[in-house]
């Protein structure tokens, strides 16, 4: 087991991306924080699983673009760990609009759970991790931040704000050995694209733009996440991981 020992915070983990990311890193011997925003029950679940693996976890929950809420869920974790050593940005949200009807509540809400959040959950688990002189932070991007998304202007932007947050991070907590990555998304099956997955012509025209012509189950996303917050990982630093089946090159 690749993470033995390891303590993690993945926010947005009560189901989808957020879901397979924690199941597997506690597959790979991790105790784990599900961190949720609203639904209490699907993150219980997640913690029922892992906790089967005989792995310890607890559900908790925060709105991560609330800087109080956020202080006190890594707190939660390093009381209920003793430390924290990985943390994965994975919470969003969407409200889509083309540029010109979008109002500001539209665009404060997403840039907030996805920028501001990503900002200050690596800020408070950077405080911790600076003192052990380790950790690993791995933000959840998508393929939307570096091409753009026509109607969802505020997500790409999000998404793009994060790759340059990564670079930063990276850039100051190297000397502290802290690494931080990103990986970026491209079609995965959860709830968001059950609309686009269920509609054949949607489904075409959006696995057309798939070199490997599919979408990705967050079982299947997970294992790259555990590689990236182990030892296995140590030499890489401030990059963008493409893990969307081959859409990012395609422009």
């Amino acid at each position: 087991m690749i993470l033995e020992s390891k303590s993690a915070i993945v926010t947005g983990a009560g189901r989808g991306v957020g879901k397979g990311i924690a199941l597997d890193f506690a597959k790979q011997g991790a105790d784990v924080l599900v961190n949720y925003s609203s639904s209490e029950g699907p993150a219980r679940e997640v913690v029922d699983e892992i906790e089967k693996m005989g792995r310890k976890a607890i559900a908790y929950k925060a709105d991560v673009s609330k800087e109080e809420e956020v202080v006190g869920m890594v707190e939660a974790a390093i009381s209920a760990f003793g430390k924290l050593d990985i943390l994965v940005n994975n919470s969003g949200n969407s409200a889509p609009a083309m540029l010109h009807k979008m109002t500001l509540d539209q665009w404060n809400s997403v840039i907030g759970v996805h920028l501001t959040g990503a900002f200050l959950c690596m800020r408070e688990a950077a405080k911790h991790m600076k003192q052990r002189k380790e950790g690993k932070i791995i933000n959840v991007i998508s393929v939307a931040g570096i091409q753009g998304s026509v109607g969802q202007p505020n997500y790409a932007a999000a998404k793009g704000g994060i790759i340059g947050l990564t670079k930063s991070g990276a850039k100051e907590l190297s000397r502290y050995n802290i690494r931080v990555n990103a990986v970026s998304l491209g079609v995965v099956t959860t709830d968001m694209t059950a609309k686009i997955m269920n509609d054949d012509k949607f489904r075409e025209l959006t696995l057309n733009r798939v070199l490997l012509h599919k979408a990705f189950s967050p079982e299947e996303i997970g294992p790259v996440f555990s590689f990236l917050a182990s030892e296995g990982a140590e030499s890489i630093q401030g990059q963008v991981i493409p893990v969307d089946g081959g859409i990012a090159g395609l422009g």
